[in-house]
């Protein structure tokens, strides 16, 4: 908002008393103050704000069938302020979702679908989960990209099975999160025409008046992104936000139609405070407010002519069936397009996909190169894509760094003079100036890439990964977490994954952010030691049905021999790489440990008469092996674990976790990060060598021999556990 066009608060009171408000708005006013009140918490003001945005919206543009929320070619409706999330239950619940009145009345309770933010998988209709403001609208940024990409890659003339638009609620909030700037400036840049964010233009926000903290114009600033924009709208007028979003549908580029609206409309004495933004209204103003909009209904209860105003259940069935029409069509003149689309918008890996990764397997085992991780990535990268057409990948401004590119990726761009037909598209449906690839290049922005592929995850039709350097994972992490959150189907690589790094110094090295990517729950991290793990850690990432994040190395790692037995183990996020030598130590019930088996060991000069076991991962591994001889030398067996993947090590059965790291036998962890993360896997007594200092700027083999991190100092840390646990 910018200074000139803040409303003083005499107009905010001038403008809600001469606003008019239909029964179908007040309807959603009156369900979202009744749950709030019934919750005794809650965010009434947005929904009572945005009352008529909404029904122009949901009764006169939005294309979905509430019998049916997963129907591929719907519209995409994103709350991006989700805080105000009672106006999308009531939205929903009124327009035929499963989405029982009961659900409404149990707002913000345990076990229910009302969640106090919208979560997907949760409530029936909600397409994303939304809550820290500004994700949202990065997320319908990549919906609105898969959108355009699969019209491109499916449509053919005459048969436009993928047509549909994504719409997006924001605040005042979600404008002042730097997010906002790297996801709309990225879709101003594709010019994505089905894109349309409909702005809540209140002037309010928790700490009340915005105009001390939030002064930008915001219509310029998205014209400068290269939106189309349609300002000043009265946003309690259904009639005026119907005709923007009808200039939205020929804008040729996104939208931002600004709605200059009053926070908690139609709230006598807290309607344009900050009073109405988090907290009930209460009894009394409850009381007022329904006189003031003159609705003598009881609590959670709808006329049954206001219901069938917002039932959109016949007009949603008849639209999928009109669709399911053309796309029979399609599929008798394209039958291989129409069932690889199906295939994909179902997140279903193709028939051939174990041919594939048993290649990639093999190739990988074969060719026993020493590489750098992040190059062992780019060749998995590589292999897959030719079974996998659905990979969408992508760099934050590193792909020379990242290698998140691979020979026959094709570059995702925007030709500003493409020819449209005048519906922002060109004549086969496509968007307008975009051209289709399976590459894009998301410039430095970290936490827009995050959320954009998590969007495209959501929207279903491709495999979306992205990289950047590891450090900048805290750039994402919020993103990170959401994906999390919502189990999306995303894949964010980060190379550069230690002091490994080099020269770029402490700011580059990460140390901390593999123990804090561990630490969420439900996102798997893989730190591969070489080829064959990196293939491995593609491979599960693909196959999960859930974010992943793979830490590659900058430097060369040494290629490590392994039985066809451990290279399957690899799956399982931790395995004994080298056991401990001579089967004279193997204690009675530690026989299940042989189902890692691994090459034949030679025969060793002297019987060692201690254990112990090294855990490592990533470049580390290469340490751990080589402290094998000299421990052996000094009468200490040592098994290697290699554990590229502790969180999904952390899921194996106990039989398996007990059989790779025997209870009783001491541990020591190695690896080039913080060391408190492992005391959960060696214990209090057991050792760990890693690094829990920043960095230094210096070649990479100096920094290892600067910290500490070489095989004399495991020989050392594995040779005190020993003799402390004697």
């Amino acid at each position: 908002m910018s200074a000139a066009a803040q409303p003083s608060i005499a107009s905010i009171a001038t403008l809600a008393s001469s606003s008019a408000t239909g029964p179908m708005a007040d309807a959603l006013r009156m369900l979202a103050i009744d749950a709030v009140e019934a919750a005794k918490s809650g965010h009434p003001g947005m929904p009572l704000g945005m009352a008529e945005i909404a029904v122009a919206l949901w009764s006169r543009h939005l294309k979905h069938n509430p019998r049916n929320p997963a129907w591929p070619d719907r519209d995409r409706f994103i709350l991006s302020n989700g805080h105000g999330s009672m106006l999308l239950y009531a939205l929903l619940h009124l327009s035929g979702y499963d989405l029982p009145l009961d659900e409404l009345k149990r707002f913000r309770q345990l076990h229910g679908k009302t969640p106090g933010h919208p979560e997907v998988g949760v409530t029936p209709g909600v397409e994303t989960t939304t809550g820290p403001l500004g994700q949202g609208l990065a997320n319908g940024v990549g919906m609105a990209l898969a959108e355009a990409l699969l019209a491109r890659e499916f449509n053919r003339p005459g048969h436009r099975i993928v047509d549909h638009r994504t719409y997006v609620f924001v605040g005042d909030g979600c404008l002042m999160e730097g997010i906002s700037h790297e996801a709309a400036s990225l879709a101003g840049t594709l010019q994505l025409d089905k894109l349309t964010v409909l702005y809540d233009d209140n002037g309010i926000s928790i700490d009340g008046h915005v105009t001390q903290w939030f002064a930008d114009d915001t219509p310029a600033r998205f014209e400068a992104y290269g939106w189309h924009v349609v300002r000043e709208v009265d946003g309690h007028d259904v009639e005026a936000v119907d005709r923007a979003l009808q200039q939205a549908r020929g804008a040729g580029r996104p939208t931002l139609i600004c709605c200059r609206t009053v926070i908690g409309q139609g709230a006598p004495s807290k309607a344009g405070t900050h009073d109405v933004h988090g907290a009930p209204l209460g009894a009394d103003e409850v009381a007022r407010t329904r006189l003031a909009l003159g609705w003598p209904h009881a609590p959670f209860v709808i006329p049954h002519e206001i219901r069938a105003q917002f039932d959109a259940s016949a007009r949603g069935a008849a639209d999928e069936a009109g669709w399911r029409e053309r796309f029979e069509a399609y599929r008798r003149h394209y039958p291989d397009e129409a069932a690889e689309f199906e295939r994909r918008v179902r997140n279903e890996l193709p028939a051939q996909w174990r041919d594939a990764v048993r290649a990639l397997l093999r190739d990988a085992d074969g060719a026993a190169a020493t590489l750098a991780t992040r190059k062992a990535s780019q060749q998995a990268i590589a292999a897959l894509a030719r079974s996998l057409p659905e990979m969408l990948g992508g760099s934050a401004d590193l792909t020379g760094s990242n290698l998140t590119d691979w020979p026959g990726a094709v570059e995702v761009g925007c030709d500003a003079s493409a020819a449209s037909d005048g519906n922002g598209s060109d004549g086969n449906g496509n968007g307008g100036g975009l051209r289709g690839g399976n590459y894009v290049h998301y410039g430095v922005r970290e936490f827009g890439m995050s959320a954009v592929l998590n969007g495209i995850a959501l929207h279903r039709g491709y495999l979306p990964f992205g990289g950047t350097f590891l450090t900048f994972s805290d750039y994402s992490r919020n993103a990170l977490r959401m994906a999390a959150l919502m189990k999306t189907r995303s894949i964010f690589v980060f190379t550069h994954d230690s002091i490994g790094l080099g020269e770029d110094g402490p700011t580059h090295q990460a140390v901390e952010h593999a123990a804090s990517l561990r630490l969420i729950p439900g996102l798997d991290v893989w730190r591969p030691c070489d080829t064959v793990e990196t293939a491995q850690a593609w491979v599960s990432a693909v196959e999960r049905p859930g974010p992943s994040c793979l830490l590659l190395s900058r430097q060369n790692l040494p290629f490590v021999t392994r039985s066809g037995e451990q290279i399957a183990a690899i799956a399982q996020g931790g395995y004994v790489l080298r056991d401990w030598p001579g089967d004279m130590l193997q204690a009675p019930g530690e026989q299940a440990a042989q189902a890692v088996a691994q090459p034949a060991q030679p025969a060793q000069p002297a019987q060692p008469v201690a254990r112990i076991v090294l855990i490592a991962t990533g470049s580390e591994v290469a340490l751990a092996l080589d402290a094998v001889a000299p421990l052996a030398a000094a009468g200490i067996a040592a098994r290697v674990v290699s554990m590229p993947s502790t969180t999904v090590f952390d899921r194996q059965p106990r039989a398996w976790r007990d059989a790779v790291l025997p209870p009783g036998v001491p541990r020591v962890a190695v690896e080039a990060g913080v060391c408190a993360f492992w005391r959960q896997y060696v214990g209090l007594d057991g050792g760990v060598v890693g690094i829990d200092t920043f960095g230094e700027s210096a070649p990479a083999a100096a920094l290892f021999e600067h910290f500490g991190l070489n095989t004399q100092a495991v020989v050392d840390e594995a040779r005190r556990v020993v003799g402390a646990t004697r």
